[in-house]
């Protein structure tokens, strides 16, 4: 018989595994930031692995507090997380767009790799998670 997955052990593997990519992006993208475009480069990835941490970080903590509430409140503040990091994506952007010190490209795919292994970890955290559905006592 297979263990549960305490919620709490599910977060912390996806916070874990969320810094680690964020991490990998960070030393790889910073790399090859450098080799394509000097410090620009280096910048850009690193910024785009800022990015990825802090937003895996706030879709893992929407998803804590959600958890503890009734299944409206838990779409309520999962829908608002979601459109908060919406709306900061879009300021962020906004104000690096213009900036000299970003590399388009480098900052770009940076953030790419990054959404994508983030919904990766999620689903392969949500897919390998032993939850019950139905309370027993």
């Amino acid at each position: 018989m297979t263990r549960a997955t305490n919620n709490n052990e599910l977060f912390k593997q996806v916070l874990k595994q969320g810094t680690l990519l964020g991490l990998a992006i960070a030393t790889l993208g910073a790399t090859l930031g450098f080799l394509v475009a000097g410090d620009q480069g280096t910048v850009s990835a690193l910024i785009g692995a800022a990015i990825a941490i802090s937003f895996n970080g706030l879709t893992a903590l929407s998803v804590w507090i959600g958890s503890k509430l009734p299944i409206g409140g838990f779409y309520g503040i999962v829908l608002g997380g979601w459109i908060f990091k919406i709306v900061l994506f879009m300021i962020a952007i906004g104000l690096l767009r213009n900036a000299e010190f970003i590399h388009g490209p480098t900052l770009f795919f940076s953030l790419v790799a990054a959404i994508l292994g983030g919904l990766s970890i999620d689903a392969i955290a949500v897919l390998r998670a032993r939850i019950p559905i139905v309370e027993t006592k």
